[in-house]
């Protein structure tokens, strides 16, 4: 049987409050007028960019970011994301603001012009003057579909293998470029690409809410 009384009927309020998009819409403004006047470029990655054969690829919206430079007859790629430089942990240290320097992971491939063939080296950057980075594992691939596929091989851990392979890798990414140069470039920009794409983020909601 249904049960007895009248049901309430639920009417729901205009989709979009001009009054409260307004409000939204003053708030990021305020906030996109405090991230520029703060913003400004790290000079590691001016002085890097004047200097380098590499080639910086990325773009608006995209967290990916990439080196890329011809080393003969192959193709060098350093690829890694942006990072947040919020630490959750900071403040319960007693630091005030809880931004810090994070180590940046990133994957440095080099890869035949012709055969598709290389070798994807999987790194993080650490801190320190002698090495600025670390080799976690060394992936080889013979084609493009191989190099993508999530379930190939990934090869061993890099500390588990022969000293003088370890060695000899180094030197082969220090001809490729790899260096603490780079590194430096690699954290700079992990976190200038974050603030970046937070301005960007901010634009294009104040964009929407105007609209």
């Amino acid at each position: 049987a249904a049960c007895g009384g009248t049901a309430a009927v639920w009417t729901p309020r205009r989709c979009t409050s001009s009054a409260a998009a307004s409000k939204v819409v003053k708030t990021l403004a305020s906030e996109i007028k405090h991230e520029e006047e703060q913003y400004e470029q790290a000079k590691e990655i001016r002085k890097f960019l004047s200097n380098t054969e590499f080639k910086l690829v990325e773009k608006d919206g995209d967290v990916n970011v990439m080196l890329e430079r011809e080393c003969g007859d192959k193709v060098a790629r350093i690829e890694w994301q942006l990072a947040s430089p919020f630490d959750p942990d900071a403040d319960a240290d007693g630091e005030e603001g809880g931004y810090t320097q994070e180590a940046t992971d990133f994957c440095i491939t080099v890869e035949s012009k012709t055969s598709g063939a290389g070798a994807s080296f999987y790194c993080s950057t650490q801190t320190g003057e002698d090495h600025r980075y670390v080799i976690g594992n060394v992936k080889t691939f013979t084609t493009a579909e191989e190099r993508e596929s999530a379930t190939a091989y990934n090869g061993p851990e890099f500390e588990d293998i022969d000293e003088k392979l370890q060695e000899a890798f180094d030197e082969y990414l220090a001809e490729v470029g790899m260096n603490n140069e780079v590194c430096d470039f690699i954290d700079a920009v992990a976190l200038d690409k974050e603030q970046r794409e937070y301005i960007h983020w901010l634009k294009l909601s104040k964009a929407f809410l105007e609209s």
